[in-house]
């Protein structure tokens, strides 16, 4: 409901970027419900109401638009640890690609970015520790993790008219981690 209200006095909305996530690091085998229904409700299901209100709008107007989804190199890779977000991320991809099939005829374009770890806040956090975080930047051809920087110039050209013919991919932003 809030997030109703807080969308309804906007007005006309052509471009969105989902970019809400969080995480929980937890061993398979102590993943619990109460991190499941969080990181699942925040990943996904938010995304999916957000785009709801977002795409019906741009539909009724007839204007078309672009959505972009912030997803992660981890919905294709697993991650020890991440079993719910990696999860989480691959659930979002699906949701992309879905978005897209049924959006497209209305001139709405829908497809993620899928970087790899960001140096943001959370990212900071989940790879402080330098012998994990060698590990993982050691699998990354170009040896670096993605800066914020990274990330917005691939959601910009997705929004832009640059990318008119590009609808349901998932973009890579990984300095060539899934190519390995």
């Amino acid at each position: 409901a809030a997030t109703e209200a807080a969308l309804k006095d906007v007005g006309p909305i052509d471009l969105l970027v989902n970019n809400a996530a969080c995480t929980k690091l937890q061993p398979f085998l102590e993943v619990t419900a109460d991190q499941f229904d969080l990181l699942f409700n925040v990943n996904v299901k938010a995304v999916l109401h957000v785009s709801q209100m977002v795409a019906g709008g741009m539909k009724t107007r007839g204007s078309g638009g672009s959505i972009v989804n912030v997803s992660s190199q981890a919905s294709q890779r697993a991650l020890r640890d991440h079993t719910v977000y990696c999860s989480t991320k691959g659930a979002l991809d699906m949701l992309t690609k879905v978005m897209a099939l049924e959006l497209g005829p209305h001139q709405i374009r829908v497809n993620s970015v899928n970087p790899t770890v960001v140096m943001t806040k959370m990212g900071r956090l989940g790879w402080s520790d330098p012998e994990k975080a060698q590990t993982m930047k050691s699998r990354i051809p170009l040896g670096r993790f993605a800066e914020e920087e990274d990330v917005v110039n691939s959601i910009l050209f997705l929004l832009s008219e640059k990318s008119s013919m590009i609808n349901g991919v998932a973009l890579p932003v990984d300095g060539g981690h899934l190519a390995c």
